[in-house]
């Protein structure tokens, strides 16, 4: 299957990475914990790609800035889980080692990426015309 768009840029390929990660996690989890928290935060982590997938496919520049939005949404709403996971203690020091970098990065990267989609449709809107 050919790539698309989104699936070549490096925020979405982060937030694949940091969703897997939290994924292989959890499956180690008991019942009751992967019913609850485990749940949330991999619903959570998954809803930051698949928002960014989707915004590019929307077809206008506010509809990806608006899903880009979502996907930061989305992003703060597992570091919420991450912390309850964290206090509950089901994540030890070797698991957030491994996904606080991906987290730290993830978020600037968003920022980032949804700056560019503002520039990108200024310069369209300048070459258009």
């Amino acid at each position: 299957m050919a790539k698309t768009n989104f699936e070549s840029l490096k925020v979405y390929q982060l937030s694949e990475r940091l969703a897997d990660e939290l994924w292989d996690i959890v499956v180690g989890w008991d019942h009751f914990a992967k019913d609850t928290v485990g749940k949330q935060i991999v619903r959570a982590a998954d809803s930051i790609g698949a928002n960014i997938a989707e915004g590019t496919g929307r077809g206008s520049f506010q509809d990806n800035r608006r899903f880009v939005r979502i996907a930061r949404g989305s992003l703060y709403e597992t570091r919420h889980w991450l912390r309850r996971a964290y206090k509950r203690n089901l994540l030890t020091d070797e698991q957030v080692k491994q996904v606080k970098p991906i987290v730290d990065e993830l978020s600037p990267r968003l920022n980032a990426y949804l700056r560019s989609i503002g520039n990108s449709s200024e310069k369209q809107l300048t070459t258009d015309n």
